[in-house]
Formats: C-alpha cells, structure tokens, sequence
C-alpha cells in the first residue's frame, strides 16, 4: 500500500509542475488552456467556472469559453493541458476546419510556441536543481575515507571474483580513487555497462582483477558488490527470552568482535552466528562510551534472538557548501546526471546494457519512492529531483507525442513557412502514443519479472 500512494505522491508532483509550465506559459502568451489534466482518459472529477465542481466526463459539446477545466482522469501515468489550436495528447482536432483565431496556439509567432512547449521541461528543471541546490546547502556532503574492502562472505559474487576482505583498492580503469565515494562512482556511473580493471593492495603486494560487468550483480537486486570497512553490526531490538536477552544485549550495543574477530558488519555477525549454533561466542560490545564484554550462545536455528543493522565507525569527511557554491555543485549534479543518462540510453542502443536494467517502469519507481521516503524527507527529495530531470531529459527528445516531438513540427512549420495538415499531426501523435503505449506495456512486464 506504502509503494501505491508514494507512486501517487512521486508521480503526481512530477506532473503537476511539467503541466504547469506549459499552463503559465500559455496563459502569458495569451493562449487557451481548456484542460489542465492530472492523469489520461476518462475524466473523474474536475472543476471549471461554467459548472464549478462535477464528478464524471462534460457534455461532449461543452464551451468553457476560456475557463480552463481542471480535472483529475482514470489513468495516473501522466498528465496534459489541452491548448486551444494545438494537437496534443488529447488529440482533439475539432479546430482544424475554422481559421486560426488570436487565443489559439497555431496562431502564435515561433518564438511563443516553443516558450509553451519547452516550459514544462524548463519546469522540471528548475525543480530538480533547486533541491540538489537546497540539499548541497543544508546538507553538504559525507564521504567515507576509505577504499578498503570490508566484509567478504563466502561464496559471495565478490568472493568468486577473488576479491578478500582488507583488500585496499587504488585504481579503477587507471582511474585513482581515494574515498569509496569515488569507488562506488567509478563502479556504476562513470563506467556504466564497461568492464573493470581493478588494481589493488593485499597485505603489501599489488594485485590486479579484470572484471567483466556482467559479472557484477544487479545492485538493484542484490546490493552492492563490495562494502567498505568500518562497518559495525548494531543491535536494533532485541527478543524477549532470547539468547541475546539472557547475555544481557540491548538496543543499541554496537558489536566490535565475536571470539576476538573484529567485526565488518551484520553479514559477518550473521554468518558466524548461523555456524555457531548453541556454541558459546564471546561478544565485545560498545554501549554508549563503555565497552563491556557478554558471552552469547545461539540456538538451535543459528539465531541469537535480535534485529541488527549497520553503522559506520570508520572515518569521514563533512563536505560543507556555501550558497553560491551550493549552486554550482547542483549544476555540476545535474550536468554528470545528463551526461550519464544519455550514455545509458546510447549503451541500451548498442546492447551493452538490457532494457530492463536501465528503464524503470511504475512498479520500480514506486518501490524506488517508498524506499527513498523510508530514509527521510531528504532522501525522497532527492530520488524527486533524479526523477524530474530524468523526466524532462525524456519528453525534450525528438519523439512524436513528446515535447521534443511537438519543437520538431514547430521548427519544421517555421522552415517550410505552413502548417503541417492537421491530419498528419495527429497521424503522428496516434503513432508515437502507441509506440510509448508499447514500450510502457514492456517496461512494466520487466517491472514485474523483476519482483
């Protein structure tokens, strides 16, 4: 239910403010808007100044006589403002055999068109790079100091390809990495659908792993392939009349050894535990600022009886903004964003990467947006503003439909000095919404193959 209603939330922003660009600028323009539209097809419920408030579709003949309808529709992937002359989503084109009149878009100089469609673009734009500015100002940023290897489980994607803990990696493609900031970006961003060529340090000696990506799992799916050092397992509750009650834990001990065995996370815990069943292990635990020593045995299923997590004990560095320069780090955001976006999309094209692990569909983007949420109001901003430049990135390319598609025709009109025949427009929207309606039915098949 959490993932419906995040969707919900996540989509309907995003929507709002793209069509409420195109609504603003058109009203500048001295344009029509007769629909503003959250969502496609049938109309549920709306309002308008001709009839105030109604549930269900208006007569077919309905005039607002310039009053915009506001509504909301059945279908929640989207959203349109019906200009007045424009064939659009809604792909009315009762206005084709009647001249153009002054409020209608097909009656504007090109300089006015092109501001209404690239307004919602420009919209979410502004969007994103005013939380990635927000975020960097209040925020800063944090940054592990280190490129050590921490736990490395058995058995595991990373143990296959030979990488052990303590491992301390210094290159990534000749690229040197110094935090796992940089590691973690030079794994899945600036190398995305490459191979690797990892060169790294094992107890003084300089080793060398070539890595293929197809080798790496799915981080989506499976997490990260390699976890930093200093991590600690954190007792988050504990059972009543469990091994771990009897030994005397409580939430909150951070567990820094088990049988003198530092400790690199709750993977390791768990493992060791789960092998130890009703052995008695020596735990040392930090509370507060004291270290206490408890002896803890498992049970007979390899469970000691709590709910553990991760917190990181090893170093960092507060990376603090001012405003000015808050700014300029949201537009070097948004620039390496793009950049990697339209290097994915040209990967997917070329088959290095699969549609599927590039493309996410409803079902993933609620799952994404309910996740983020559970981080905090911070880190549901920020999937948004990822979300909203990733959507005006996609409406501003050259396909029919899209707001790309739209400049294209308006540049085309301007060039050949006429208006393309209204039935061609709209040939060309039924096209390319049936080839969106097409690619959206594969996405969400992928959506769902992946759960």
């Amino acid at each position: 239910m959490d993932y419906i209603i995040y969707f919900a939330i996540t989509i309907g922003i995003l929507v709002f403010i793209h069509e409420l660009g195109h609504f603003l600028a058109a009203k500048m323009t001295g344009m029509r808007a007769d629909v503003f539209a959250i969502g496609f097809g049938k109309r549920l419920f709306g309002y308008n100044k001709k009839t105030g408030f109604t549930f269900g579709d208006l007569p077919k003949d309905f005039d607002g006589e310039g009053h915009t309808d506001y509504r909301l529709s059945l279908l929640p992937l989207g959203g349109y403002v019906k200009i007045a002359g424009m064939v659009d989503e809604s792909l009315d084109a009762d206005f084709a055999n009647s001249e153009p009149k002054p409020y209608e878009f097909r009656s504007k100089s090109f300089l006015q068109k092109t501001f209404v469609i690239t307004a919602g673009v420009a919209m979410n734009l502004l969007l994103a790079i005013l939380i990635f500015w927000g975020r960097n100002y209040l925020e800063g940023d944090t940054v592990l100091l280190t490129t050590t290897v921490g736990y490395v489980r058995p058995e595991s994607p990373a143990d296959s390809l030979g990488f052990k803990t303590g491992d301390e990696i210094e290159f990534v493609n000749g690229v040197a990495v110094n935090n796992w900031e940089q590691l973690r970006n030079e794994f899945y961003v600036s190398n995305l659908g490459d191979d690797l060529n990892i060169k790294f340090q094992r107890n003084g000696l300089e080793q060398n792993v070539f890595i293929t990506r197809k080798s790496i799992p799915n981080i989506e799916k499976q997490g990260e392939l390699l976890t930093p050092e200093g991590f600690k397992p954190m007792v988050s509750d504990v059972m009543e009349g469990s091994p771990a009650q009897a030994a005397g834990m409580l939430s909150g001990d951070v567990i820094l050894s088990l049988n003198g065995e530092p400790m690199n996370g709750s993977a390791e815990f768990i493992e060791i535990v789960s092998n130890n069943k009703e052995t008695e292990l020596h735990a040392k635990i930090l509370r507060g600022t004291d270290t206490l020593a408890l002896a803890v045995t498992p049970g007979s299923n390899g469970k000691v009886g709590i709910a553990i997590g991760d917190i990181f004990e090893g170093k960092t560095e507060k990376i603090s903004f001012g405003l000015f320069k808050s700014f300029a780090v949201a537009g070097e955001q948004m620039v390496d964003l793009t950049v990697l976006t339209f290097k994915g999309i040209s990967k997917v094209i070329s088959g290095q990467i699969e549609v599927e692990n590039a493309v996410a569909g409803p079902i993933r983007i609620a799952k994404f947006a309910a996740k983020s949420a559970e981080v905090g109001m911070a880190g549901f901003l920020y999937f948004l503003a990822v979300l909203s430049l990733s959507l005006a990135l996609i409406n501003i390319m050259p396909f029919p439909v899209l707001d790309g598609g739209h400049l294209i025709m308006i540049i085309v009109e301007t060039i050949i000095r006429k208006e393309i025949p209204v039935k061609i427009k709209v040939a060309i929207n039924n096209t390319g919404f049936v080839l969106l309606l097409i690619l959206m039915a594969f996405v969400i098949y992928s959506d769902i193959l992946a759960l």
